[in-house]
């Protein structure tokens, strides 16, 4: 672990988590039911990950989920649901929700620490990409004049976060005709997909 992971533990017993967690480096902080927990959510979003019981009083762990997957400042923190309940239905559910996983009490102590490494991983393998990305130079090759009139008006209303059907209706074309329109683009700005295509016409001012 590069650093030391900031961890949210919500739950109404939540002792043993509180005093273990630090001994292996972590930073805990704690909430004892789901309210408490967005309010501090609600001032602090730069958690880590949050290990979330599901059986608490006030508001259970599933309305908490929820809830934090619904607020754009906090949906993407990574989740760990704590349950006791081993039930499979209700585990495949919280994974649909949003859970990035679960463990099931009672638990020993190692594999709740695996399973917090191994999300603290992908996350950062996520973010990496996503810089690796964003982070796309402009190759002094590409001729931005080599775009016809019409390719950056379908690179304009790409920006825009338009589909290849909406932008098939603004057009008044068809969508096979938006598809060569794109393959025409990124092959002239030298993308390979339509997040560069963007970035790139983002960083030439081609689009605001």
């Amino acid at each position: 672990m590069d650093g030391i992971a900031s961890i949210l533990v919500v739950d109404d017993n939540p002792k043993f988590l509180a005093d273990a967690l630090p001994m292996y480096g972590y930073n805990v902080t704690v909430a004892k039911d789901g309210l408490e927990a967005l309010k501090i959510l609600d001032k602090d979003q730069s958690f880590d990950i949050i290990l979330l019981d599901v059986m608490m009083p006030n508001m259970d762990g599933w309305d908490t989920l929820k809830a934090i997957r619904s607020n754009k400042k906090i949906k993407y923190i990574p989740i760990i649901m704590i349950t006791a309940v081993s039930e499979d239905q209700k585990i495949v559910s919280g994974l649909k929700i949003g859970a990035d996983d679960y463990i099931v009490k009672p638990f020993i102590l190692p594999n709740l620490l695996a399973r917090i490494e191994a999300v603290l991983r992908r996350c950062r393998w996520q973010n990496e990409s996503a810089q690796k990305s964003s982070s796309i130079t402009l190759n002094k090759d590409v001729n931005i004049d080599l775009l016809t009139p019409k390719e950056k008006e379908v690179l304009e209303l790409l920006a825009k976060g338009a589909s290849n059907q909406q932008i098939a209706d603004k057009l008044c074309v068809r969508d096979v005709t938006v598809k060569t329109h794109l393959n025409s683009i990124f092959k002239k700005l030298k993308v390979a997909n339509r997040t560069q295509a963007v970035l790139l016409a983002m960083q030439i001012n081609l689009v605001s």
